[in-house]
């Protein structure tokens, strides 16, 4: 009996043995190290991770009669308005509380209120926590924002983006002039750099209009303004050298050749052929959304 529990006992051992040094166990261990033919993989914690949902999906589609248009985006190829993409990201995945506040300035369009509201509520409903004021002139070029006291209420603001929307009127009149309409946007930009020396600041190219014209005993006649062009590029150039981002919306509606055709094609200019209907003014607050939205992907994305 001793001896069969003695050959039982070293049978048992000689099993346990070979057990342990095959590595056949209920769950394998987990290696001490890495294997010398791979390398140790570091995981980033989960906030930092980037994934597609992280970006926001816009497609803004044009109406019939729409033909000949770009690709709807801003140029800002020195990263000028990546700070307040962060503080947008910030906001949207609740690393922040703060407000994100934007001021948009311009003319009769932004006057009008449609065109940059229709922005500020898409991105409120993306974002959230986001103000959005419009201070617009009627008959205003950059000009009449250089007045102290217009400088002094954008100011009083804290804007953390300031978007700026001219050229219309600057183009309007025969007598224009690509040289003084960039001196006028230089006066402009100091007096703000002035007050709001490290604010990102994104320029915006006219739409596009008509111009028109009565020859005697005649019926008034419109043809699409030529200097919108001149004024759009002087816009561009401005951008380009004074460290601005610059959406051109004029190109993206289809430029010289289609952008005041495109309007009067849809039937969304007014009989005058400088303003737009509602939805005319819609159209350009979802594409500015959608210029945004755009480069807040690519950055969070990249």
């Amino acid at each position: 009996m001793r001896r069969n529990r003695l050959i039982c006992l070293c049978t048992c051992t000689v099993a346990l043995l070979f057990i342990a040094g095959s590595g056949l166990w209920a769950q394998d261990r987990l290696p001490s190290r890495p294997a010398k033919d791979k390398t140790a993989h570091i995981v980033k914690p989960a906030k930092v991770l980037k994934f597609v949902s992280d970006t926001i999906p816009v497609k803004v589609s044009f109406p019939k009669g729409f033909i000949g248009t770009a690709k709807d985006e801003i140029t800002d190829s020195l990263g000028v308005l990546l700070p307040v993409l962060e503080r947008l990201r910030s906001v949207k995945e609740g690393f922040s509380k703060d407000t994100v506040r934007i001021v948009h300035i311009g003319d009769s369009h932004v006057r009008g209120h449609i065109f940059p509201q229709t922005t500020g509520m898409e991105l409120v409903k993306s974002f959230g926590a986001v103000s959005y004021t419009d201070m617009g002139v009627n008959g205003a070029t950059c000009l009449t924002f250089t007045h102290p006291v217009r400088i002094a209420d954008i100011a009083a603001l804290k804007p953390e983006l300031l978007i700026l929307s001219f050229g219309t009127n600057e183009s309007y009149g025969r007598g224009y002039n690509a040289n003084v309409h960039y001196h006028q946007m230089d006066e402009l930009i100091k007096l703000l750099r002035n007050s709001l020396p490290d604010v990102p600041m994104l320029m915006t190219t006219p739409p596009g209009s008509y111009a028109s014209y009565r020859r005697k005993r005649r019926r008034r006649t419109y043809a699409a303004n030529p200097r919108t062009l001149v004024a759009a590029e002087t816009i561009c150039k401005y951008g380009r050298e004074n460290d601005l981002a610059v959406w051109d919306m004029y190109r993206t509606l289809g430029g010289d050749a289609r952008a005041c055709k495109n309007w009067a094609a849809a039937r969304l200019m007014r009989p005058d052929h400088v303003h737009y209907f509602a939805d005319g003014y819609v159209l350009q607050g979802e594409l500015l959304y959608e210029a945004i939205i755009k480069a807040y992907n690519h950055y969070v994305f990249r």
